[in-house]
């Protein structure tokens, strides 16, 4: 990491001697222009890293249980079939803002 940092550093300091060969600006206004153009290049690998993180593990085979469950949603009548849930009697899903109804018969 360390080594990292000093060639980020030297580079930089590269980058700031050839602006001001190259532009004829002062050496300040050549610092100031690569750091902020660095600190929004920074910014930007953040945001794009950050949207490219993986997708999480699914959860444990024995933590889902199979179920076969319909429920319609009351206001728009939207159905909404459950297969797999934590547990063997789930609370039913909200819809529209309120809960749906349960269609299938529970034995």
């Amino acid at each position: 990491m360390k080594r990292r940092r000093l060639v980020i550093v030297g580079l930089y300091v590269v980058l700031v001697t050839l602006a001001v060969a190259v532009f004829d600006q002062s050496f300040w206004r050549s610092a100031a222009a690569i750091g902020a153009a660095f600190a929004l290049f920074l910014a930007g690998y953040a945001v794009i890293s950050g949207l490219a993180q993986p997708a999480p593990a699914p959860p444990e085979a024995g933590n889902l249980r199979k179920v076969k469950l319909v429920y319609r949603c009351s206001n728009c009548g939207a159905e909404v079939r459950m297969t797999v849930a934590a547990e063997e009697d789930p609370e039913p899903p909200r819809h529209c803002m309120e809960e749906m109804e349960l269609l299938t018969p529970v034995e």
